[in-house]
Formats: structure tokens, sequence, C-alpha cells
């Protein structure tokens, strides 16, 4: 299972929000390269960065700090937040980024998304966020009328390469993984499946990875890894 530390970035520094709400942000370190120094001397093979101020806008807000993070690790890195177009994609393709991360426009737009995964192979995800059992949309400020494997579904023969399902109703909650979220979302497609939202101790990666059925290939990690609820050694080894 492959871990993915995640940079959440407002207003230019490292945050975690609770729920996605942009109005309950902890500031846990003001340099997003540092940020990324850290994670990948830890041991991380990837970073998860997020443009926060980005997906409720529907543009790059945080481009600076992403390219300081491109900049500073030699590790792939995933983007999401705001992005909306192929121009958009290509723009960060060529900047450095190894996947973006698509969401509102995977619901909007299901057709950019097939584009994109035919002219980038292996460089894009689809972002799944669920409330409440509907995927939302817009920085998780909108709701959608439509259910998970529904939307991840439209995806199965476009050549996507991951799809990011978070728990928005446990995200930056250290409630623990909803193990059965993800995992029903893993049976139900082919496409591999990353979990995010709720990880609150490297029990939740046991689990996932003891759970019966297609596994899940990886877990974003958030406020317990910059907590210190989890540490990065330990994370690794249960993910090994």
């Amino acid at each position: 299972m492959i871990l993915y530390p995640a940079i959440d970035l407002k207003d230019g520094v490292c945050v975690r929000v609770l729920h996605g709400d942009l109005g309950k942000a902890t500031v846990f370190n003001t340099s997003p390269p540092d940020q990324a120094r850290a994670f990948a001397e830890a041991g991380f093979h990837w970073i998860h960065v997020v443009d926060l101020n980005g997906a409720v806008e529907g543009r790059a807000v945080n481009a600076e700090a992403v390219k300081a993070i491109l900049g500073a690790v030699s590790i792939p890195v995933q983007l999401g937040g705001g992005i909306r177009s192929l121009a958009d994609i290509e723009r960060w393709i060529e900047a450095g980024v190894s996947r973006v991360i698509l969401g509102t426009v995977a619901v909007r737009e299901p057709e950019v998304v097939r584009e994109a995964a035919r002219l980038f192979p292996e460089q894009i995800a689809v972002s799944v966020d669920v409330r409440a059992g509907k995927v939302a949309v817009q920085g998780w400020t909108e709701d959608s009328d439509l259910d998970a494997v529904t939307v991840a579904r439209q995806f199965e023969d476009a050549g996507v390469s991951a799809l990011i399902v978070t728990d928005i109703d446990r995200d930056g909650a250290l409630m623990g993984f909803n193990v059965e979220v993800f995992g029903a979302m893993a049976d139900a497609v082919s496409i591999p499946v990353i979990a995010a939202g709720g990880l609150a101790s490297v029990a939740d990666i046991e689990k996932l990875k003891a759970r019966k059925g297609t596994p899940i290939s990886g877990a974003v990690l958030g406020r317990a890894l910059y907590t210190g609820a989890i540490t990065p050694d330990e994370a690794l080894r249960a993910a090994a």
C-alpha cells in the first residue's frame, strides 16, 4: 500500500482543515517546500498536494507554493484543487506534477477527464469526495445528487490511474477510517482506490490492508501525521 502524506495549501502555507471547512484551518508549517522535504526525507515515495483555495475558486491560487514543492523534492507529487481544463492539466504536468487529480470537473464535465486520461496516460486521477453518501464538488462547498460508485464507474474504461476517495464526514477529525466505504468502492470498480479522510492511527492502515476483497492501493495521511499521532516510520512499516 502506497502512503501519500498530504500538504493542503491555504494562503500559501500548509494547513489541515476540519471536514473541508476553510474557516477551520490549523497552520502546521509556513514553508510548503520544507514540509515536502521532511516527508521525502522520512521515506515516503509520493506527496499528495491540494490547493484548497483553488478548489473553491476553480483556478490555481497557490501555484507558487506548488512550484516550490516541485522544486524541493525528487519524489512524485500528485496535485488537486482548482484544475478544471485540459490546459490546466497540461500546464501542471509540464511543471513537473506526476499525477493530476480531477474532482469537480469529473462530475460536471466527465469528457474532460476521459480526454485527459487519453492524452496523459497514467497521470490522471479522479477525486471522489463523499459527504452523507453523495459526491461533493467545488472544494466541497456544493453537493451533487450522485453517489460515489456512479461517478467512479463513468471512468472504468477511461484509463484513469487512481480514484482518491475522501470521506468528508471524517476528514480532519481523527475519527478513524471507514474501511467499509473504501472497500465497497474498491470492490465496485477496477480502478485502484486511494483512501482519504479520518486516519487516526497506525491501526487504520492495518485495517485497510487486512480487509477481504479488492486491495486498497493507497492511503492519504493528514492530521494524524502532523500531530504526531502516527509517525512516518510506523506508518510505512504498517503499509509495507
